[in-house]
């Protein structure tokens, strides 16, 4: 601020026009400087976590048995079709019923492959309205904020894609065999579920996981603060 203060004595030698040149880039200088020093970019280290989180965590969601063998996030037959599930292991199909299972996580998996730019680019558009307070908050604040102002825009356009993947990995016909089978059997009532708005919000579920798994290596391992941004950002939550 002094030098700025000492540019109003040299508006006489240097004229008017050159005077405020200097005067805002001067102004600009002390700007930056003031970020610089009392406020490192924590909305870019957060959105930086968060990134990481799909290039470490997520992708591991997209090779095979991703989701499958994954006790956190594999996709498990859907609340109201356990009872499909108990008829078709009763009725001597529990084959059938696996590969039900099997073919939900496939599509998973092939699906998150698909979309995986979506994540980044959500990620990357993201607004953080309370950085600080998001810093500052518990192991998986960041993804929780994440989840809560993308999900809907996610879905939308993660859903196509997994509805692609139903078809490409054959999820889509041996689930039409299961619900057939099912709707078959005497005195049982017909379900028609929708496998495509079911496997579309557990693979973001699954993905919001993996995310926070990352988040919270960040915030308490120090040796995964790779980038001199993670490092200086998260320094801060360390002294909270």
């Amino acid at each position: 601020m002094k030098k700025i203060a000492l540019l109003f004595l040299l508006v006489p030698i240097i004229g008017n026009a050159q005077f405020k040149d200097i005067l805002k880039k001067a102004t600009d200088q002390v700007a930056v400087l003031s970020k610089t020093n009392s406020g490192l970019d924590i909305a870019a280290g957060l959105k930086e976590a968060l990134n990481k989180g799909v290039t470490e965590q997520v992708s591991k969601l997209t090779k095979t048995d991703g989701f499958y063998k994954n006790d956190a996030v594999k996709i498990l037959m859907p609340d109201e079709l356990v009872k499909v599930d108990r008829a078709l292991r009763k009725m001597g199909m529990s084959s059938l019923a696996d590969d039900g299972i099997k073919a939900l996580n496939r599509a998973a998996e092939d699906a998150v492959k698909e979309a995986t730019p979506i994540f980044v680019t959500a990620i990357k558009n993201i607004t953080i309205t309370d950085a600080k307070s998001i810093l500052m908050g518990n192991d998986s604040a960041a993804t929780a904020y994440l989840q809560t102002t993308t999900t809907k825009e996610l879905y939308a356009k993660f859903s196509p894609v997994v509805q692609t993947s139903l078809g490409k990995v054959g999820a889509d016909v041996i689930w039409d065999s299961i619900i057939k089978k099912y709707n078959t059997l005497p005195f049982v009532k017909k379900v028609n579920p929708d496998i495509t708005d079911y496997v579309t919000n557990k693979s973001l579920e699954g993905v919001f996981k993996m995310i926070t798994v990352e988040e919270k290596n960040i915030r308490t391992n120090l040796n995964s603060r790779t980038s001199v941004v993670l490092k200086k950002v998260f320094s801060l939550q360390d002294k909270k």
